[in-house]
């Protein structure tokens, strides 16, 4: 069984923002064809949005980021899910935007919803989907403001070009044997 988690922040005002690329992601796979029979819905259990067939378990952790670990770890836990059978979608502000990390085994590097996960669950031995978002906006503001904020217009009509290799690779880490994968690192021509 595949866990596939795509991170956000769960209040209407933070769905096109920055930080919720990871539900956005998780949106766009259950619109796929091949995809279309996962309804995602809320569950408390496991503190978040949840769809589940014979294969995959989809879940948005509806903890707000920096209390994700709580959702994840209740998955895993109730799954007896394999570390190496899971996968992390979310927003990195140290990649500019289009540029798209796929690692297994490293540290949070800041980003508070990892720093949850990997606390809870006392591992980083899972895989990962960084997207990025960096643009010149970061150096004028904040980090913690600059997550929250909206795409640009512009990035918004390329954001399509982005989702598209993350759902390729997302079906990937899905069909293959996990210790078959490995570390990626492309730029999405935007």
């Amino acid at each position: 069984m595949k866990l596939i988690i795509g991170l956000g922040n769960p209040d209407k005002k933070y769905e096109t923002t920055r930080h919720n690329i990871g539900f956005r992601v998780i949106d766009e796979l259950v619109n796929t064809k091949q995809y279309q029979d996962l309804v995602l819905k809320d569950y408390k259990k496991f503190f978040g949005q949840y769809a589940k067939n014979n294969k995959i378990i989809l879940l948005k952790p509806m903890t707000y980021m920096n209390n994700s670990g709580q959702s994840v770890q209740a998955v895993v836990n109730y799954y007896d899910i394999d570390l190496g059978n899971v996968l992390i979608i979310h927003d990195d502000m140290d990649l500019d935007f289009g540029q798209i990390k796929i690692q297994k085994n490293k540290s949070a590097a800041g980003h508070n919803g990892v720093d949850s996960i990997i606390n809870s669950i006392n591992s980083n031995d899972f895989w990962r989907l960084r997207i990025g978002i960096n643009n010149e906006l970061k150096k004028r503001i904040p980090g913690d403001k600059f997550v929250v904020s909206n795409f640009t217009a512009e990035e918004e009509k390329q954001i399509g070009k982005i989702i598209e290799p993350a759902l390729d690779f997302i079906i990937e880490f899905i069909n293959s044997e996990t210790n078959e994968l490995t570390n990626k690192n492309f730029q999405i021509p935007v």
